[in-house]
Formats: C-alpha cells, sequence, structure tokens
C-alpha cells in the first residue's frame, strides 16, 4: 500500500500564495505519475496540474501562468505552488500518484481564498 501526506492548505487573500507538499511512503513502488486534483462545494474533482516521472508536467487551462507542480522523485514528494490565488480556487485539494494502473489518494487539504 502506499500512504500519501499533505500539508500546505489553509486561508490567503486574493492575489496571495501558498504552497502545498504531498509526501508518498511505501514499502516499494515507482511512481509513473504524481498530481494534484480539487472539488469545489458543489462542483466534480477536477484535474489541476500533474507531472509524471520524466517531469512533463500538465495542467488545467484554469491554473496555467498561475501555479506551478514540480517534484523530489528522491523524497517521493510533489509540491504545487499556487499564486495569484483567486476566490474561485477555493476547494479541497488532493494529492495523487499513479503506479502502473492503479491509483492513490491523500485525504485532502483546504484551500480558502478571500477577497
Amino acid at each position: 500500500q502506499v500512504r500519501l501526506v499533505e500539508s500546505g492548505g489553509g486561508l490567503v487573500q486574493a492575489g496571495g500564495s501558498l504552497r502545498l507538499s504531498c509526501a508518498a511512503s511505501g514499502n516499494s513502488f515507482s511512481i509513473n505519475t504524481m498530481g494534484w486534483y480539487r472539488q469545489a462545494p458543489g462542483k466534480q474533482r477536477e484535474l489541476v496540474a500533474t507531472i509524471s516521472s520524466g517531469s512533463s508536467t500538465n495542467y488545467a487551462d484554469f491554473v496555467k501562468g498561475r501555479f506551478t507542480i514540480s517534484r523530489d522523485n528522491a523524497k517521493n514528494i510533489v509540491r504545487l505552488q499556487m499564486d495569484s490565488l483567486a476566490p474561485e480556487d477555493t476547494a479541497v485539494y488532493y494529492c495523487n500518484v499513479r503506479i502502473w494502473y492503479s491509483d492513490y489518494w491523500g485525504q485532502g487539504t483546504q484551500v480558502t481564498v478571500s477577497s
């Protein structure tokens, strides 16, 4: 099994920044892709950003130019730097890792952006 531990959520004013971190731990595994998803009230869970084992990145249109995903393979950590935050970014953010054909999820961390 794989356990994901997230940190970095909180309350921030519009225009501010937050950095989310997620550490993956387990006995033995090779992570193919790591990423972040979010779910706002009344909305479906949606992709925010992903990063492959080769560090290729993919971003949702609504975060391009504002968010940056990065990865530390030695420590099995994925980070999401969020800048220029807006109230519509308010959501629960979930860490995700993909190992072969299996997905693993973190517990979610709340991000709230005030006007």
